[in-house]
Order: C-alpha cells, then sequence, then structure tokens
C-alpha cells in the first residue's frame, strides 16, 4: 500500500533524484512541499505521482521515455548489450548488467523502453 505522504528522503528516492535536488526544486518551486511539525519538509503521494508522470509504477526522474522492441541482447560476462528498434530504423543501445536482462526478462522481440537521462548532448560533423 503506498504512503499518503513521504518524507524528503523518500520522495527523493522514488523521483530517482538526489535530496540536494529535491531540496533545490523546493526552492525553486518546482515541487510542492509541506512542513510538518518539527519543520521538516514533507511531500504528497500525489505530488511525486505528478513529478514522475505516471501512476506509481515506474520508478524514474527521466523525461525521456522511447518505447520500442528489443532487436537484440548479447551478454558477456558481468555485462550485456541491449539494442531496442524503437522506431526503424531508429534504434537504442544500453550497456546494462546481465542481472538486469535476466530480472526484466529481456530478448530479442519483447517490449522494452529506452530511459534517457542526459545533461547535454553534443554533435559532431
Amino acid at each position: 500500500m503506498a504512503k499518503d505522504a513521504y518524507t524528503a528522503r523518500e520522495a527523493a528516492q522514488a523521483l530517482g533524484i538526489s535530496l540536494d535536488t529535491l531540496r533545490r526544486w523546493d526552492r525553486d518551486g518546482r515541487i510542492r512541499t509541506r512542513r510538518d511539525s518539527a519543520n521538516r519538509r514533507v511531500i504528497s503521494r500525489k505530488e511525486v505521482e505528478r513529478l514522475r508522470g505516471d501512476d506509481g509504477n515506474q520508478r524514474g526522474s527521466a523525461r525521456n521515455r522511447l518505447p520500442g522492441t528489443v532487436r537484440e541482447v548479447r551478454v558477456d560476462g558481468l555485462l550485456a548489450q541491449v539494442e531496442i528498434i524503437v522506431t526503424d530504423p531508429v534504434r537504442v543501445v544500453a550497456i546494462v548488467t546481465r542481472d538486469a536482462v535476466e530480472e526484466l526478462g529481456l530478448k530479442p522481440g519483447s517490449p522494452a523502453t529506452a530511459i534517457v537521462k542526459a545533461t547535454s548532448v553534443m554533435v559532431e560533423r
């Protein structure tokens, strides 16, 4: 059962951000918080869901979600390379752990979402 309110640390974890980022968002007005009787930040479940943009099932703060289909999975030791066709011929290749591939049940033909989070993108010609 989901909680109705989270401490700042719990909310940061649920959003996949640092506690410092959550505090900065509070100062900038990007997140609605209230204070408890000990003057600690408290964030409502609805606010966390709003910021995640989901119903509570997704676990990340990235906004760039690219749904697609797994084309290929190459496992070598502890790491795996997963290729996802987003929109043919566009593909995203990710390096993840072998455990992640096994836990997610990734195999060619299975649906998957590439979640891209980057602070900058560079283009060279």
